[in-house]
Order: structure tokens, then sequence, then C-alpha cells
């Protein structure tokens, strides 16, 4: 009980320090960081207008770091080739999901020293911490001019814009719900892809009996990430929609079977889980120590750009157990953030990430698809061809761990509400917590 009321206490605290409502001390600080977004408002019109050649230092702040790195040298290598005067600053910092990079962000922005551009999620990550919190130029001037009102999906744009403008520039679209295997393994195992749950337990005992990992797992972010493709997956597309609009309570027993669920999944995963990173957990995959691995389509970029492996012949994917026809979705983003130091090069920046040879450069190594309607799909493989299918014909719903359909506040204390739940396996007092936490950061309001 003790335990559970730390949550809760978690909860509460967390609403009023990370949320977008008290991102400030107090209300000066709000007026002041509004009127310069105002002001910021009337320069972005200047420089989208002006069309200057900038120069000078662009810093982009970002998690792709190591092996998501290739997609980003790619990115900047198109920008470099319009742009040479502008010296790039690459600030990445390591950690999957942008964990660590998150952190860091927040310690910059709140003390006036935000990078010129940085890599933030579509959806309540960007529009529920930053934007509320009057952090972000209206990027609305350049969308108009550079036509892309016309060329991204309205349901994109809602989730980067609001009625007062529209704050950043997508540059992706990954897939979250994606099961991984190596079809050589499941067949000299005797095993198959399983649709359901269900059907995964009783592939799970042949593996554990064969001393093979049923499920590879990483460090505490990955097994959110589990966590909402179990959630669709036993919850269907309306109610998993439901419970981020407030319309289905967290403690109704539909959400504490996602909980036992996940109970029974766990049971299935490796025990060093919260010593690997994702990489290590797909590379269990690639060597034969585990049959699957519920990943993002990034685990295609590793797997295709770095480990050099063929999809469909040396991998392969399907939806994870019980979503299939289910699309859960994240896109990365970039924005100008008030008060960053060149303005010009981040406009010209941001050109480049929303252009057809931006996207078409960097999304093909990422592992993900471009967020653009008109791409060249005759430059991605056999994988990103799927999901673009899939893109076009799947329900879509939203990340949670990815920041589409709750903000930070929500997300930090669900990696609490996690952690307990790690150490002590009750459904129903996750689900409790989760209810809590739900209120305190204003889910489905």
């Amino acid at each position: 009980m003790k335990r559970f009321n730390k949550i809760l206490l978690l909860a509460v605290v967390s609403a009023f320090v990370v949320t977008g409502t008290a991102v400030f001390a107090n209300g000066t600080q709000e007026k002041t960081s509004a009127a310069k977004a105002e002001t910021t408002k009337a320069n972005i019109q200047r420089v989208v207008l002006n069309n200057n050649k900038p120069g000078g230092d662009l810093e982009i702040f970002s998690w792709w770091a190591g092996d998501e790195g290739p997609a980003l040298a790619a990115l900047i290598k198109v920008f470099k080739k319009h742009y040479p005067n502008v010296n790039v600053i690459n600030a990445t910092i390591t950690g999957g999901s942008g964990v660590n990079a998150k952190a860091v962000l927040k310690t910059r922005m709140l003390g006036g020293a935000p990078p010129d551009s940085f890599q933030v999620h579509a959806g309540q990550e960007l529009i529920g911490t930053w934007v509320i919190a009057n952090r972000m130029v209206d990027l609305t001037p350049l969308f108009k001019q550079q036509g892309w009102m016309k060329v991204f999906p309205k349901d994109l744009l809602n989730l980067i814009g609001t009625k007062d403008g529209i704050w950043s520039v997508p540059v992706n679209i990954h897939r979250s719900n994606v099961m991984w295997y190596v079809p050589d393994n499941l067949k000299k195992w005797g095993v198959t892809v399983p649709k359901t749950w269900d059907e995964f337990f009783k592939e799970a005992d042949k593996l554990q009996a064969k001393g093979i990992v049923p499920l590879a797992l990483a460090q505490a972010w990955t097994v959110n990430h589990l966590w909402e493709s179990v959630a669709l997956g036993v919850l269907g597309a309306d109610n998993y929609e439901a419970l981020w609009k407030g319309n289905l309570s967290w403690t109704d027993p539909k959400v504490v079977k996602v909980w036992e669920t996940m109970d029974r999944i766990l049971k299935y995963t490796n025990k060093d889980a919260a010593s690997l990173s994702w990489q290590q957990a797909t590379d269990m995959v690639v060597k034969g120590k585990a049959a699957f691995n519920i990943m993002g389509d990034w685990a295609s970029g590793y797997m295709s750009t770095t480990l050099k492996l063929t999809p469909k012949k040396d991998y392969g994917w399907a939806p994870s157990p019980g979503t299939s026809g289910n699309f859960i979705f994240l896109a990365d983003s970039f924005g100008l953030p008030v008060g960053a130091k060149n303005p010009d090069a981040t406009v010209a920046w941001l050109k480049v990430c929303g252009s057809k040879e931006g996207q078409d450069a960097f999304n093909p190594l990422k592992g993900s698809i471009s967020a653009r309607t008109d791409s060249d799909l005759s430059l991605y493989n056999v994988y990103s061809k799927s999901a673009a299918k899939d893109w076009a014909s799947n329900r879509i719903v939203g990340s949670l761990t990815h920041g589409v359909v709750a903000n930070e506040g929500f997300m930090n204390d669900f990696s609490s509400v996690m952690e307990m739940f790690l150490n002590n396996r009750n459904a129903q007092q996750a689900a409790n917590a989760c209810q809590a936490i739900a209120i305190q950061n204003g889910i489905g309001k």
C-alpha cells in the first residue's frame, strides 16, 4: 500500500512539474513566453518570405545516435547540399525513445537555452508539453509557402497543429505494433507466427521447452512499448482509443485484463531485459537466442542498414498479436523553439525536413516511411513498402510510448506505474494507479 500511495503522489507532483499547463513557475513567465512567441510569429513571416541563404551555426538536437545515426546523416547531407554555409552541430543524446534526450531538453528549454531545432513526437508530446507552454513558433506560413498543406495527410496535420497554428514538421511515419522474427529459425523450431496472444502462449511453451526465449525484451521504455501493443490486442481499436478520450475507465475489467495479459507475457521474456538496449533485444532474435521481439519499425532500419540483413529473407514481421488490420503510429518531427539563436538556418532545416528529397533520403535508412503522400516508394525496401500499404489501408491509432495520445506528464507517470507493476504484478492496482494519473494529467479532457 505504501508503494501504491507513492505512485499516486508521483502522479500529483508530476502533473504540476511536467505537463504543459505548469512548465513555467509562475504567470509572469508564461506571459513573457507568450509575448516572445507573438514576436517570433511575425519574425517567421519575415524569414519565410525573405527566403535567405543562411549561414552560422545550426544546432539539431535529437536522440538519433549510433545505429539510427546514418538516417540523420543522410538528411543532414541533403541540407548541406542546399545550404553549404551553415555549420551543422549534430547534438545527439543516446537513449532509446529519447528517454535521456527529453530530460536534457527540458532543462535547456526551461533555462532559456533551446537548441535551434529539436526532435519531438507529433501529438501530445509536442502539443501538450511545449505548444501549450508557448515555447514553439507557429510554422503555418512555412507550410503554406512550401505547399505542405496538400502533401501531408490531414489527420497528421491535426496532430502537429491547433486552432492557433502548426507547430512542427513531420519527417516520417513509424509503426509501433510489429512482431519481428527470423523465418528460418521458426521453421527449425517448428513454431508459427502467432496471430493472437493465446496462440503466442502455446508457441511460447514449445520454445521454452527448447531453451529459447519466446519474446526478447529490453530496458524499461520497451516494456511500455510492449504494453501498448498488448492493450490494442486485448481491447480492440475502439476501446483503445476510448482510453485516451476519457470514455473508458482505466479500472474497467477490460483494461484490468490488459495488465493480466501483460503479467502472463512477461513470464516468457528474458530475465536480463533491464540491462539491454532495444538493439540488443533485436540481436537476440537475429542470433537465434529469442524467437520474437515487439518493436517499432526502426528495428527494420537497424537490421537492414546496420546489420545488412535482407527483409523477408533474413528477417520477417507481422502485426503484434491481436492487432491485425490496425496500425499504431508515431511521427518524429522538428520545429522552431522560441528563442532559437539562428531562426533563418532553422527554417532552412525545416524546409529540407519536409521536402520529398529529404524524406526519401532519410526514411529508407531509418526503417520508417515518408510522412508525405507523394513519396517515391521505389527507393524503399520490401518491409517499408508493406508498411506504406498498411498505413493507407489499416485502422490508425496513436502510440502512448511515443507521444501521440498522451502528454509527457502521463507518460512519465505511466513509467512509474509500470515499475510498480513489474515489482508486484498486481493488475488491479496498476489499473487503479493509471486511473489516478489519467485524471491528474487531464487525459480525455
